[in-house]
């Protein structure tokens, strides 16, 4: 009999989206933003804190604490992570019920000093393990491929703040590309060309949601999404304005920043070996990660690589899942867990 009560949990640390979870269910899923009163303590975390952005006065400092897909600023994100940890478990740890194994998403492009800043916040919960898992691996046994046989598998994840291409076979990953292009960039895109061409000043949150209600990568997409009337403010007078966009002018604003990740792709399969590549010809691309949603991707892909393209049906869990697959047989995955 185990004199303690234990509990082990996954965390997707993710650019826009922080989804915690443990061997069975989704715990929490929440945006990765954080807002501060000004004598530093915490006013709002992830939906409420999301909600605040671009709306908060001098005495508020509203902060994303992670830029590329990993931490950029430590303070908050630790904060930020205890905050949805400790809402995911409404019971408090004790002495008699601390927390067992934690495992977290890293991206594979990452630098060793990212990494220890990723395991020192976890180290706060001062679990009795800790390990990583690279999120492209992740998302691969998330959607419910067999890593570990010796068959290439390439994962395509668009997250927030990247967009990795990986090439995978033997738990292991073979082909490796990673851009800072992703859902970020599609926002920024958005906003720049409502400056450039319209003299009109839009939200970062403004962006997103044109980019979610009639983004898309191609100029003939079924169903076509309602023509949007984006709310902003005139850069010469200060007035509020309208203006209305169609997603044909939405692709061409994106038109550069997807053409990157197919540049992306295009270099992985170069550098991959041949029998790997055969297999990716049998078996297609997979793509995954929140900015996968993003209309007409699937087809353009389709249509410009001459590959199948399998698109996850729940991209926003697909790390998420599979870290909590992780979790649940530990020892099946030694080889894909790092310390």
């Amino acid at each position: 009999m185990r004199m303690f009560k234990n509990r082990s949990f996954s965390i997707d640390l993710g650019n826009s989206n922080t989804l915690v979870a443990d061997s069975t269910r989704m715990l929490l899923a929440q945006p990765s933003y954080i807002v501060f009163n000004a004598n530093h303590s915490v006013k709002a975390v992830g939906e409420q804190a999301y909600e605040m952005f671009e709306k908060t006065h001098e005495e508020l400092t509203p902060v994303k604490p992670l830029r590329g897909g990993v931490i950029a600023d430590f303070n908050s994100a630790s904060l930020m992570i205890k905050e949805l940890v400790n809402r995911a478990y409404t019971q408090k740890a004790s002495f008699l019920s601390g927390y067992d194994h934690i495992i977290s998403g890293v991206p594979y492009y990452t630098t060793e000093v990212e990494r220890r800043a990723l395991r020192d916040a976890i180290d706060q919960f001062n679990p009795r393990k800790r390990s990583l898992l690279f999120e492209p691996l992740a998302a691969a046994i998330g959607m419910g491929l067999n890593v570990q046989e010796p068959d290439g598998k390439m994962v395509i994840d668009i997250g927030g703040g990247i967009t990795e291409i990986v090439i995978i076979s033997l738990s292991g990953i073979a082909a490796f590309q990673s851009i800072k292009v992703a859902g970020d960039t599609f926002d920024m895109n958005i906003q720049d060309y409502f400056r450039r061409n319209f003299n009109m000043s839009i939200g970062l949150k403004t962006a997103e949601q044109v980019k979610i209600l009639a983004g898309s990568a191609l100029d003939e997409i079924n169903p076509i999404p309602d023509t949007l009337a984006v709310k902003g403010k005139d850069l010469m007078t200060g007035i509020p304005v309208t203006r209305k966009i169609d997603h044909r002018e939405i692709a061409f604003i994106l038109e550069k920043s997807v053409a990157s990740i197919e540049r992306s792709i295009v270099q992985t399969l170069e550098t991959c070996p041949p029998e790997l590549a055969a297999d990716i010809y049998q078996n297609g691309m997979h793509i995954t990660g929140g900015s996968s949603l993003l209309r007409g991707l699937k087809q353009r892909f389709e249509k410009n690589m001459k590959l199948p393209v399998h698109l996850d049906e729940q991209p926003l869990s697909s790390v998420s899942r599979g870290i909590a697959r992780v979790l649940a047989n530990p020892k099946k995955f030694t080889g894909v867990l790092i310390d």
